[in-house]
């Protein structure tokens, strides 16, 4: 029986969205020959809102595991938007619905992170057959282990601290280093002591600024005449941490502080006059070639994938658990948020080292 197998990428590009829509495509044309037509379509769901899809050949599919982005673009349409009629009186989720049957397709493979994954469960409630993919550089997508793109960002992270550490020791400083996670310090704390950071301040664990201070002053002491921080984008202080996010921003804006890492370098001048820079690598983490381990694991959950097609099991998000791939019902996942646990190794192994914490 022919299957039309639907495939789209949605939210923030990383690296191994091409190397998971090869491995999906490859092990479909496998199982299937050609009883088997993939149809792209084009950036994320915004392009499944207005109908732009396309039969994909073969020969796409050749070439792409090493390729950094995505061949069928993507877009950020947020979840908590897709049930609004907006100005242009589309109703989003009845458009999907409709290219979804235009195309004619069987199911819809969408890879992505915890928006994607809120919409894909949606979706799958009116009655698609939909699959999920977990992609994003923050390791925070609930009940998988690991999600592909985030070893590839704590590499390209790693390497940012590693080469801080070579200009802070020659010029005696403080290195403040912005690492992307507005939500979960996986990818901050993980990168932090690959790349042997002094201090690492996690969302999840709401620092004290003189406990920071304390810490450099600390280094200095025993001679060390520099000090890395390795911080995450979304972190706020203890006081903060009673606030809600709107009176967090109200706050910071009006000190003229748009970001965290802005203020703790301020912080850390006026504290201890250690002079002291901020470095944000932005969106370089997300950027570039997939590294060796990601494009395995997402060969692993795209062939994965075809095979939850060829056994008609949906509903489902792929997963990686104690290393074995599995799935999870999109229902028990979509709309939760894996954070970095006080229980984490990792904060255990950091604590041994006497890193920081904030």
């Amino acid at each position: 029986m022919k299957k039309r197998v639907g495939i789209l990428t949605s939210g923030g590009d990383c690296p191994g969205l091409n190397a998971t829509i090869r491995g999906a495509a490859k092990a479909l044309y496998q199982r299937f020959g050609d009883e088997v037509e993939i149809v792209g379509i084009q950036n994320g769901y915004d392009g499944l809102i207005k109908g732009e899809w396309r039969e994909m050949q073969q020969y796409e599919f050749s070439g792409i595991l090493t390729v950094g982005g995505t061949i069928l673009g993507t877009k950020r349409t947020p979840f908590k938007m897709m049930t609004v009629v907006e100005d242009d009186k589309v109703d989003k989720v009845a458009a999907m619905k409709k290219t979804y049957k235009d195309a004619k397709l069987d199911c819809l493979l969408c890879l992505g992170g915890n928006g994607t994954h809120k919409t894909a469960n949606l979706l799958s409630e009116e009655g698609l057959n939909i699959i999920g993919l977990p992609k994003t550089i923050d390791n925070d997508i609930y009940g998988t282990d690991v999600t592909f793109g985030f070893h590839t960002a704590v590499d390209i992270a790693t390497e940012v601290i590693d080469r801080i550490h070579t200009t802070a020791s020659s010029h005696r400083r403080c290195m403040v280093i912005e690492i992307m996670g507005n939500k979960a310090g996986w990818l901050t704390l993980y990168s932090g002591i690959a790349g042997g950071a002094d201090i690492i301040l996690i969302p999840e664990l709401p620092y004290n600024i003189e406990n920071v201070c304390a810490a450099i002053q600390k280094r200095s002491e025993q001679g060390k005449t520099f000090s890395i921080l390795a911080v995450a984008e979304g972190v706020y202080d203890v006081g903060e941490a009673a606030m809600k996010k709107k009176e967090r921003a109200a706050a910071r804006a009006a000190a003229g502080e748009r970001t965290a890492t802005n203020r703790i370098a301020r912080q850390i001048e006026e504290a201890t006059g250690f002079e002291t820079r901020v470095c944000v690598p932005g969106h370089m983490q997300r950027g570039g070639s997939p590294s060796a381990y990601d494009r395995v694991l997402a060969t692993e959950f795209g062939t994965y994938a075809a095979k939850l097609v060829e056994a008609d099991h949906y509903g489902v998000a792929v997963a990686m658990k104690n290393n074995i791939v599995t799935e999870n019902a999109l229902k028990d996942i979509a709309g939760k948020t894996k954070l970095v646990p006080e229980t984490c190794d990792m904060l255990t192994v950091a604590r041994r080292m006497g890193v920081s914490l904030g």
